[in-house]
């Protein structure tokens, strides 16, 4: 438990998502916060456009790489959070 005078380490993860379809595991990184329209990454997600597009259409191993990738570039990121 850290005490209210010591600081949150808030660096990206760079470990890996819970294994999609494994408990734990959310089946789509979409965190409500969508820029996909006029930007090539979403910055809520971090998804290409192509990945959102086809992310019902990919295979558990697709989607566990682009959690992985997402991950590791600090993603996805909720609103009220840097």
């Amino acid at each position: 438990m850290t005490s209210p005078t010591q600081k949150h380490n808030h660096s990206p993860s760079t470990e890996t998502a819970p294994e999609v379809g494994q408990p734990g595991a959310a089946d789509s990184p979409c965190v409500a916060v969508c820029s996909t329209l006029f930007e090539d990454v979403c910055r809520g997600c971090g998804r290409t456009i192509m990945e959102v597009s086809n992310w019902v259409f990919m295979d558990d191993a697709e989607k566990q790489a682009v959690w992985v990738r997402i991950r590791a570039e600090g993603y996805p990121r909720r609103p009220g959070t840097t």
